[in-house]
């Protein structure tokens, strides 16, 4: 898949463009940095997961991490040094194993609650993240912030692009992932306000369509134990509303010049297996069809591609992902 040919309005040299492609077919490491502490949700990271991940054929992982319960509370904000180095050897890890990396802020429910009064904190944590990592290869991808929702565009959008100016300061050409309102969702492209002269950002979007059968069961969705049962038989009317909602993130690329990160979707296990299987192929296909490049959720929890407990790829999952992947135990 050549991304950047879907684009004649960006130059194919420009960072956004080159990178773009090497984030295809990823996969995020949910559940781990991004809770409250690590392991308190079931998820250590491995040197292991590493292996298995780029020995199953993924390219990048995307590494969700709660930054604002590593950072005090108060001005300057300084980030905790053990948690920061604890990202250090998850990076580290994923370069020694030949994987690209996005980096996001996950889980801050208070700035949903108060985003202008949390700004300043936001953008804090960001310029000490940008010095910190100044250095790392183009392989490492920052994003801003993980599915902003419940404010408007007027104050999302200028925080989200103040955040990237204090980037810019300090890496002028590391690739900046911009998130979209609405729970990163396809409908809140529109809505998106990108900067001026600026060829080292993606925009992303999640997709978890239809809810009730992808969330069936989710303990934190309200009413989801009434969805338990839900199926997706791949049927046409189930293909073209994906095909329909993928299209329009192609043509807000082909519109805007900007490339469309596909950055989570998954289903919950309680789903039954075989149409996890057939929607997950069928979400991943109809990304790679439209040049938009994807990273799963998640590795090995309630959305796992791999079984934690069995130490085991759940193979038809991996394979509707990755066709003819056969990992070898």
């Amino acid at each position: 898949m050549v991304l950047a040919s879907i684009v004649p309005t960006l130059r194919a040299e420009s960072p956004a463009t080159r990178v773009a492609p090497t984030l295809n077919r990823g996969v995020n490491l949910g559940n781990a940095l991004e809770a409250p502490r690590e392991g308190s949700w079931g998820v250590t990271l491995e040197e292991k997961d590493f292996v298995l991940i780029k020995k199953a054929g993924f390219r990048s992982v995307r590494i969700p991490a709660r930054w604002s319960a590593h950072a005090d509370p108060r001005p300057p904000y300084l980030l905790h040094p053990e948690f920061l180095q604890r990202v250090d050897w998850v990076l580290d890890q994923a370069r020694q194993h030949g994987l690209s990396v996005v980096l996001n802020t996950h889980h801050w429910e208070d700035f949903h609650q108060n985003p202008r009064a949390h700004a300043p904190r936001l953008e804090a944590i960001w310029v000490q993240i940008a010095e910190h990592y100044r250095d790392r290869p183009e392989s490492l991808v920052f994003e801003i912030f993980n599915e902003p929702h419940d404010m408007p565009a007027e104050i999302w959008n200028p925080i989200q692009l103040g955040v990237l100016r204090k980037i810019r300061n300090i890496s002028p050409e590391r690739v900046v992932i911009l998130s979209s309102l609405d729970w990163s969702s396809v409908k809140g492209l529109p809505e998106l306000q990108l900067p001026k002269k600026d060829a080292a950002v993606l925009a992303t979007f999640h997709y978890y369509a239809p809810y009730p059968f992808t969330h069936q069961g989710a303990h934190w969705a309200k009413d989801s134990d009434r969805w338990l049962g839900t199926r997706w038989r791949d049927e046409k009317p189930e293909r073209e509303a994906i095909q329909k909602d993928f299209q329009t993130a192609a043509d807000w690329w082909k519109q805007h010049g900007i490339p469309v990160y596909l950055g989570e979707f998954g289903a919950f296990e309680k789903a039954p297996m075989e149409d996890r299987v057939l929607w997950t192929r069928r979400v991943a296909r109809t990304a790679e069809q439209l040049g938009l490049p994807w990273c799963y959720w998640e590795f090995r929890s309630h959305f796992g591609v791999y079984h934690r407990e069995k130490n085991e790829w759940r193979l038809p999952l991996l394979q509707a992902l990755l066709p003819g992947a056969n990992p070898a135990p």
